[in-house]
């Protein structure tokens, strides 16, 4: 089970040191009370959240008023339909809030292609709602940077990067998995297949939205799908520089062994069928 107040201890400990189906679906869009900057955002940071009050805070705050002024950032909350109090938290924080109405239950696909579609940014950072940068002053500066061409990385339509568990939660089994799987994604892109986890997937808009973005009828490898896709017209880049971290939470229920098969599962299922074997994917909370 999740340890919830390990996870907000964490959050807390780097917001004061970084300042701070293809069925039709119906949603609504929230526009916040007030606006950082009336100019264009420059980069979209899309969260999509499902049932997260319990984290969904201490997210929110690393992204300071001052953080989204310095780097000209919009934040939007993409949500799945959630009876907890999810959006009234998210209210106090996100500039546009997503609701999802349909009678279905949405994938995280389809709320990450929401969110995009409510956004203005030139760059979109999409990033889970239990996932947060480790230093967020030097994650949005090297997006910035990226986005004027200021990196190594300059062609690339769409970047991945490191992913962890925070310091205070990481288990001597969790840094074990997570090097070898951060190294198993940096090899597929090096080799010119698209890879990326969507606990954090930066893309730029154009390239995201020529593609036609996630495919909303994947429930379990749309992040795979999708890079997948944008690496046939473009690149993908492995930002070694920046890095987040995710909440181990999944990796507990389940175990790394269940959760590494479903991943392959899907994964080919993907390449060979064009949708998931998986049918949803579980929240876990």
């Amino acid at each position: 089970m999740i340890n919830v107040g390990q996870v907000n201890k964490s959050l807390e400990k780097l917001k004061n040191k970084n300042g701070s189906n293809g069925k039709a679906s119906t949603s609504i869009i929230l526009e916040k009370k007030y606006s950082i900057e009336k100019k264009t955002p420059l980069i979209s940071v899309i969260i999509p959240v499902l049932r997260e009050e319990k984290l969904i805070e201490s997210t929110l705050k690393l992204y300071s008023i001052e953080l989204r002024k310095k780097y000209n950032i919009e934040i939007i909350i993409s949500d799945g339909g959630s009876k907890d109090r999810t959006l009234e938290i998210a209210e106090k924080y996100a500039d546009n809030i997503v609701k999802h109405e349909g009678n279905h239950k949405q994938t995280i696909a389809e709320g990450r292609n929401k969110g995009a579609e409510a956004s203005k940014g030139e760059v979109l950072v999409f990033i889970n709602g239990d996932t947060f940068p480790q230093n967020p002053e030097h994650f949005f500066r090297f997006i910035h940077n990226w986005c004027n061409e200021n990196t190594t990385y300059k062609d690339a339509s769409a970047l991945a990067c490191p992913v962890y568990v925070a310091p205070g939660e990481i288990l001597f089994k969790d840094k074990i998995f997570y090097k070898i799987h951060n190294f198993y994604i940096w090899l597929l892109i090096s080799i010119g297949m698209g890879m990326g986890r969507g606990e954090c997937q930066i893309i730029k808009r154009d390239e995201f939205f020529r593609v036609g973005g996630y495919n909303p009828n994947i429930a379990a490898g749309e992040d795979f799908d999708l890079f997948r896709r944008i690496s046939k017209i473009g690149k993908i880049g492995f930002a070694k520089e920046i890095l987040v971290y995710e909440s181990p939470r999944r990796f507990r229920r389940y175990g790394y062994l269940r959760i590494l098969l479903s991943w392959t599962i899907n994964s080919l299922s993907v390449i060979i069928r064009g949708k998931s074997v998986s049918k949803e994917w579980e929240a876990v909370r």
